[in-house]
């Protein structure tokens, strides 16, 4: 259950974002949507942020669901996980790969033998920073290696994003559609 209600799409009040918002969507709301139009203008930043961060960065869909679905699972945003692991999929990852992952990411950040290197240097980047904020050097190193400057800003950008997205889905129960 949601821990406060969701806010009416229809309502004239909040027209202009639902109207960007579901630009964005190909049409529909999601319940992420109809709780961020509590706040319009937070939704309206939201929506500019997220939108990047899916189709405008030098990150490649693969590493970009890895990391996401890692940020999901640490913080039990059972929603984001449910979200973008058809993302994941249709990137490349393989079922072997999901189950790893749902069996333990740290286990599964340390496959060499089913996860490329730049899919382990997401993985890590996305562990250290969803569970302690900080990364250590080595695992920065590693990540800079695998994708260099401008991807590796992308990614780290890409994680704390999502890691506010889970955030705000756990805390007001936002409720699979």
């Amino acid at each position: 259950m949601p821990r406060i209600p969701y806010r009416d799409e229809d309502d004239p009040k909040v027209a202009d974002v639902v109207r960007v918002i579901r630009e964005r969507r190909g049409g529909k709301l999601l319940n992420l949507d109809r709780m961020l139009i509590h706040s319009p203008n937070f939704a309206r930043g939201w929506n500019s942020l997220l939108g990047a961060v899916r189709r405008e960065l030098t990150l490649d869909a693969k590493s970009r669901e890895l990391a996401i679905c890692a940020v999901a699972k640490i913080n039990k945003a059972d929603y984001e996980w449910d979200h973008h692991l058809p993302h994941l999929l249709a990137a490349g990852a393989t079922q072997q790969q999901v189950d790893a992952m749902n069996a333990g990411l740290d286990e599964a950040s340390g496959n060499a033998d089913l996860f490329d290197e730049k899919s382990l240097a997401a993985l890590r980047v996305a562990i250290e920073m969803t569970r302690y904020v900080e990364v250590r050097p080595e695992t920065l190193a590693r990540a800079r290696k695998a994708f260099g400057d401008n991807a590796l800003v992308d990614l780290v950008g890409t994680v704390a994003a999502y890691n506010m997205v889970s955030r705000f889905l756990v805390a007001l129960g936002v409720e699979d559609e």
